[in-house]
């Protein structure tokens, strides 16, 4: 987008610039949530600034996916992962983003549809995250295979799979609020996935009183994650988990600017990348 000083600014998520130019990165942070990732997508933008001819595209893959399964599908799984396929949107609006099958169909079962969901994700379509039943290292030996969130692979996609329209995100019009959390998470998910730098897990506590957001293992500690789509900086369910579990570091992840506190740091959205 022509804006090469600010993309150098956020290698580093406490250089003080990222904190100065926070309007232009909300901005573009806005932009990149509604063109997202993909080439063609990305390419058209940059030349026409034109969101409808962004849309027109993520509409095209869409359909260009939905169109692949039934070339590489057995016809009786088919109907199972169109119904996961298109739920995702659903899925990712509401406040408890844990995966909930009765969405997909009433009464349905997680052995009803676990194969179409590895098939999605080994296409490379979805990202499934897992709960882990306890906040240690390695997470991975802790994963509950029952309890997981499914999320698209690009924040454009996502956008144009649910029909947001566009300037609810840019201006922040009241009628995106609902998906503003669901959206956010899945840019934070993108940023910390990318390159395979880290595997993404979420923890909740006993009886659900409280969520982290989604955990992260870095060498021999576990950095609890909460993502706040605004300048909200109350971090009730990270502040429980950090008292009881004493992490080494805890991330919030908000429209605020840097800042570093006793027991956390906030990290600008616009500057995952120079969080990692």
């Amino acid at each position: 987008m022509g804006e090469e000083k600010l993309a150098g600014y956020i290698v580093d998520c406490e250089n003080p610039q990222v904190n100065r130019f926070a309007d232009e990165y909300i901005r573009l942070l806005k932009q990149y949530y509604c063109v997202g990732g993909m080439p063609e997508a990305v390419a058209r933008f940059v030349e026409y600034r034109d969101y409808a001819q962004v849309r027109e595209i993520q509409l095209s893959i869409i359909n260009q996916y939905e169109g692949d399964f039934g070339k590489h599908i057995n016809p009786n799984e088919l109907p199972r992962i169109r119904m996961v396929w298109h739920s995702l949107p659903m899925q990712l609006a509401k406040e408890n983003k844990k995966f909930f099958f009765g969405q997909v169909k009433k009464g349905a079962r997680m052995r009803d549809f676990e194969a179409a969901i590895q098939w999605l994700v080994d296409a490379g379509l979805i990202y499934k995250v897992n709960k882990v039943t306890k906040p240690a290292v390695p997470l991975k030996s802790y994963v509950d295979m029952t309890a997981f969130k499914l999320f698209l692979i690009d924040t454009g996609l996502m956008c144009a799979m649910s029909e947001l329209d566009i300037e609810s995100v840019i201006i922040g019009n009241d009628l995106f609020t609902e998906f503003k959390g669901g959206l956010t998470e899945q840019y934070v998910l993108q940023e910390l996935i990318v390159g395979q730098r880290y595997h993404p897990y979420y923890f909740s506590g006993e009886k659900s009183t409280y969520e982290t957001d989604l955990l992260i293992q870095k060498g021999k500690s576990i950095v609890p994650i909460e993502i706040k789509s605004e300048e909200n900086l109350r971090s009730k369910s990270l502040k429980v988990f950090c008292d009881k579990y004493k992490p080494a570091d805890a991330i919030r992840f908000s429209l605020a600017g840097y800042r570093k506190q006793d027991w956390m740091r906030n990290v600008p959205l616009w500057a995952v990348e120079g969080y990692k």
